[in-house]
């Protein structure tokens, strides 16, 4: 029969054995800081409001020279969040061949431009050449290199390659308002005004 006494008693571990679990928690720390680390930097993600403020501004771009593709976003927009990431790579890329404007669909001021492009889906893009006449438009989630394709036809001036693409579209309807009232508003209906 057995001791009690040996029974009881943990063994000591050896200097090898400590030597061991020690290096085993440092792997283990190491291993979760770099894990750490990793995580964050995969998450961090691109701002469309960061974006919109290192765009370009709208006057600047239709004055300078340069090609502009002109994004009409919304924070709200889970598609344009989705390809922030696209368009900073983007801007940088071509940072000195092309402008690239945000213009934000929350914003009233952008209404006549939401009208003149026919803005009814976000993101829309709008490639403009350097003398800031529209060329051709991309509404939707597009991949990188349609984008990519697109930009490289528009900064070497010549036919882009997906004029008029379509992908995931946020709804969005342009508010309209009118300062002209009578039988002249279209959205009268036919019914007169009487005074």
């Amino acid at each position: 029969m057995a001791n009690n006494s040996q029974i009881n008693s943990p063994e000591k571990p050896t200097s090898g054995a400590r030597l061991r679990n020690f290096l085993i928690a440092i792997v283990a720390i190491a291993l979760s800081v770099a894990l750490i680390l990793g995580l964050r930097t995969e998450t961090t993600t691109v701002s469309l409001t960061k974006l919109d403020e290192q765009s370009t501004p709208l006057e600047v771009a239709l004055t300078n020279g340069k090609p502009s593709l002109v994004e009409f976003y919304a924070n709200w927009c889970t598609v344009c969040q989705k390809m922030a990431p696209t368009i900073a790579a983007l801007e940088t890329e071509y940072a000195d061949k092309l402008n690239v404007v945000m213009l934000n669909v929350d914003n009233s001021k952008w209404l006549p431009e939401m009208l003149r492009y026919r803005v009814d889906g976000i993101p829309h893009f709008v490639f403009l050449n350097q003398n800031g006449e529209s060329v051709a438009q991309a509404i939707g989630d597009q991949p990188q290199t349609i984008m990519t394709s697109n930009i490289e036809a528009l900064v070497a001036n010549s036919s882009l390659p997906y004029a008029q693409t379509t992908g995931e579209v946020s709804k969005f309807s342009v508010p309209v308002t009118s300062t002209n009232s009578g039988k002249d508003d279209p959205r009268s209906h036919g019914s007169q005004v009487v005074n």
